[in-house]
This record gives structure tokens, C-alpha cells and sequence, in this order.
């Protein structure tokens, strides 16, 4: 058993938690640069938590240049056991309508230009993520919602594109039609990748704001109208932040699904031959298992 830190990682429209008691932004260095932003730390309703601005104060970093290695490194270094991840993102369904909330468990990643993991520079290790979000953050995610009586979807496919551009219209049908996903986009891959690699339970939560551009009701994807649904979605965002709080034990069992132990036998190379460089380099990372 131990102790439970929850890291908040905040999308487009959330860039700070109210009722943080001793609050304080805390700069991390990581072996893979630094993240988007300093990192405010301190305790909401008694429990330890870490909120991390995806994009950076002032929203400074488009999908594609997040430092998505540093922010998942600096979590870890911090100490977090569990990852709420609030994002934006574009409906390719009719049911899922703007200001609805997705419990996402599965990905397709069409992202090409970003790290997706910390073992490649002369140590290799696999890690499953067949299932990429965590069962038991989900499962209280859900419960959150229902207290708050929220608008959500039980389940989605979330296709991560590459970005900054939102997708033409051939793309958007392919994805809705041909690959049945459910929502699109930018920011949530190679997160639970990295996530998963970190021994991180990871949970995505997508916060709807458009139809992207498939639907023939609808005009195409203006940012301003994005913007108008993101300020009410932030609000209910950041009230299911503090019911997933008051429902987080502050003594943590080890995760029923194994994402806390994803490293354990993930890694293959002789450990003979890792070099002292890497195995300091990937310490904050997976250190308990290189030594």
C-alpha cells in the first residue's frame, strides 16, 4: 500500500484548480527537458495532488511541440500514482453532442512527429496497452459524473491526430465511417503511452466542443465556437476534479489492471548492457527495476 497523488493533467481551457490548500508552482527538471509549465502542487480535500497545464500558462505549446516525455517524467519524479487527463476534443458521432464528456478507453494514434517512449536510447522495453486506460480511475471517473449528474458517454474511440489543423472532410469520414472512432483528437497520444511506461494508472476524460467537420448540419470547425463550449466544459471539468478527489482513498491499494507494475517484465535488454548514462537518464522512470 501507498500513499495516493493525483496528478491533473488540464487541456484547452483549464489551466488551474481552485482550492488547492498550500499551493505552490513547483519547477521540475527531467531527464527529458522540461515540461510545458511548473507544476502546482499542494492538497485538495486532504489528498495530495499535481496539476500540470498540457499546453502551459497561456496555452504557449500546440499539440505536436508538447513535451510529452517531460511532463509524464516530471509527474512521476513528483511523486503521482494516478493521472486524470482532461482534453478537448471533436465529436464523430450525432449522440455525442458539444458539451458532453467521453470516458475514453481506446486510441488510435495517427500522431507521427513525437517521442511515444523513454526506451530508446539503448534500452528496449515493451509494455502492453491493449487496454491503454486504467479500468479503476475510470470506474471512479464515472461515479463522479454520475454524483454531478453529467452529460457522458460511457465509453469511446479517441483518434489522436497530429495537429495543429483540424482534418479535412475526407479524413473526418474516414475516421467516423470507415473506423468507426468516436472522437478526435490532439493531445492524448503518446500521453497514456508514456503513461503507461511511467507505471502510471492513466485516465482520459474527453470534453466535447464541436462535430468536428463530417456533420452536414454543422459548419466547419471555427475556434471561436470551440472556445464558447470549452468555458462551460472547463467549469464541469474542474467540479469533477474535486468529486474524483472526495472519492480517491488517500491510501492507494496496487492497481487491479497492472498499470503500476506495466514495467515488470517489459523490459529485455541484458542489463549488463545499459550503460550507467541510461539507466541514470531513465532512474525517475524505471529505477526500482534497473537499480
Amino acid at each position: 500500500m501507498s500513499a495516493t497523488k493525483l496528478g491533473i493533467v488540464g487541456g484547452s481551457g483549464i489551466y488551474e484548480i481552485e482550492g488547492v490548500k498550500n499551493g505552490t508552482w513547483v519547477a521540475v527538471e527531467t531527464p527529458f527537458g522540461a515540461p510545458s509549465d511548473q507544476i502546482f502542487t499542494g492538497t485538495l480535500n486532504g489528498l495530495d495532488v499535481a496539476f500540470l497545464p498540457r499546453h502551459g500558462r497561456g496555452h504557449v505549446h500546440n499539440p505536436s511541440n508538447v513535451p510529452y516525455q517531460a511532463n509524464m517524467c516530471a509527474l512521476k519524479m513528483l511523486g503521482v500514482t494516478d493521472i486524470v487527463a482532461m482534453s478537448a476534443c471533436g465529436s464523430l458521432r450525432e449522440d455525442m453532442k458539444p458539451g458532453d464528456f467521453v470516458l475514453v478507453d481506446q486510441f488510435i494514434d495517427r500522431t507521427f512527429k513525437r517521442e511515444k517512449s523513454f526506451f530508446n536510447q539503448g534500452c528496449v522495453a515493451h509494455v502492453s496497452v491493449a487496454d491503454p486506460t486504467c479500468s479503476r480511475m475510470t470506474e471512479i471517473c464515472r461515479t463522479a459524473m454520475q454524483e454531478l449528474d453529467v452529460a457522458y458517454h460511457d465509453r469511446g474511440i479517441y483518434l489522436s491526430m497530429e495537429g495543429p489543423q483540424f482534418s479535412t472532410k475526407a479524413e473526418s469520414v474516414l475516421y467516423r465511417e470507415n473506423w468507426k472512432c468516436d472522437v478526435i483528437g490532439m493531445t492524448n497520444m503518446p500521453e497514456a503511452k508514456l503513461a503507461r511506461e511511467a507505471e502510471i494508472c492513466y485516465a482520459p476524460i474527453a470534453m466535447v466542443t464541436d462535430f468536428d467537420c463530417w456533420h452536414p448540419d454543422h459548419e466547419n470547425v471555427e475556434v471561436s465556437d470551440i472556445i464558447k463550449t470549452l468555458t462551460t466544459n472547463a467549469a464541469t471539468a474542474k467540479s469533477l476534479v474535486k468529486t474524483i478527489v472526495a472519492l480517491l482513498s488517500s491510501k492507494r491499494d496496487r492497481c487491479s489492471q497492472g498499470c503500476d507494475r506495466a514495467l515488470e517484465y517489459a523490459i529485455i535488454t541484458d542489463k549488463t548492457k545499459i550503460s550507467d548514462a541510461e539507466k541514470e537518464r531513465l532512474r525517475p522512470i524505471a529505477g526500482r527495476l534497473l537499480g
